[in-house]
């Protein structure tokens, strides 16, 4: 099998989910996973936000705010919020060779929140229909999460996990970047041992210096648990520091990969060049060149 942050594109699209995970497990904590705003206009005119990203290194590319119900991608021709497109996900893995995944909301109307509730579209919450869609769209991978004041908590990711492995074949990401409103551990021993229990390949965790008082002692803690249960580990910075300056990026990516992550997610406000330079941090000039230059022609 292919590392990851060797493959090319034609490799990257035919993969599994199976061999997508060794994929990502070979390339021994280089892999880097950039969120996207997808219907958020791209810095450049006629073209998706997350063409820019992979221009800038990024193997792996997670649609936000994607509703399943009004599928859509801004920036590929034609398409727009009023022209819902099924094949719109199919086309824009064929354009950028990478994997392409979405976040699902498991939302709790009756979670303890630390602010107002937010209210979101029925097509972003996790229910099985919706499962479903993302299965036909062709998604690589769903991430179960929770986006700013959504009340997304621990229990109701436990309860969609299994939803979405009863209905879904692709790789599945559960866990929380930050608190999502609700008065809760964003991670601890018994949600983790959970996320075990259930299967899930990939436990996403708070990135070092992202969330208050989750260290490095805690994340290297969650890495050794989950690797010795066979899943994989994606640390998180979606607290909008993905639009720090350059020192603050290569702190916590270098952090980050200390602690044995398998995963770097950057989130989607991120400040491009700052994808740059988690990768040169975290791989090197040589594996950042290829990431950024390979054709998807290859």
């Amino acid at each position: 099998m292919t590392r990851l942050i060797s493959a090319c594109a034609s490799e990257i699209l035919s993969m599994s989910a199976k061999e997508l995970k060794q994929a990502i497990k070979a390339s021994e904590g280089r892999v880097i996973l950039v969120e996207s705003h997808s219907c958020r206009k791209a810095t450049c005119d006629e073209m998706t936000t997350a063409e820019i990203d992979v221009a800038f290194g990024a193997d792996m590319v997670l649609c936000n705010l994607f509703d399943v119900n009004v599928p859509f991608v801004l920036g590929l021709n034609g398409h727009d919020e009023n022209n819902p497109d099924p094949n719109c996900i199919k086309t824009l893995r064929e354009y950028i060779g990478r994997p392409v995944g979405l976040n699902l909301e498991p939302v709790n109307i009756h979670a303890d929140m630390m602010e107002e509730r937010l209210e979101i579209p029925n097509g972003r919450i996790v229910t099985k229909e919706n499962v479903q869609k993302v299965q036909e769209l062709g998604f690589d991978f769903i991430c179960i999460t929770g986006n700013p004041k959504t009340g997304v908590d621990n229990a109701s990711i436990i309860e969609a996990i299994k939803v979405v492995k009863e209905n879904f074949d692709g790789l599945i990401i559960a866990g929380k970047m930050h608190s999502a409103g609700v008065d809760e551990p964003i991670l601890d021993e018994k949600t983790l041992d959970a996320f075990i229990e259930l299967g899930v390949d990939i436990v996403l965790a708070p990135g070092v210096g992202s969330v208050p008082g989750f260290s490095l002692e805690d994340l290297t803690k969650v890495v050794k648990k989950a690797h010795q249960h066979n899943a994989l580990v994606m640390s998180a910075v979606g607290t909008s520091q993905e639009g720090s300056g350059k020192a603050v990026i290569e702190q916590m990516a270098i952090a980050n990969k200390i602690a044995g992550v398998d995963i770097q997610h950057i989130g989607d406000l991120n400040v491009k060049e700052n994808i740059y330079y988690t990768s040169v941090a975290i791989r090197g000039l040589r594996h950042t060149y290829s990431r950024m230059a390979m054709s998807t022609m290859r």
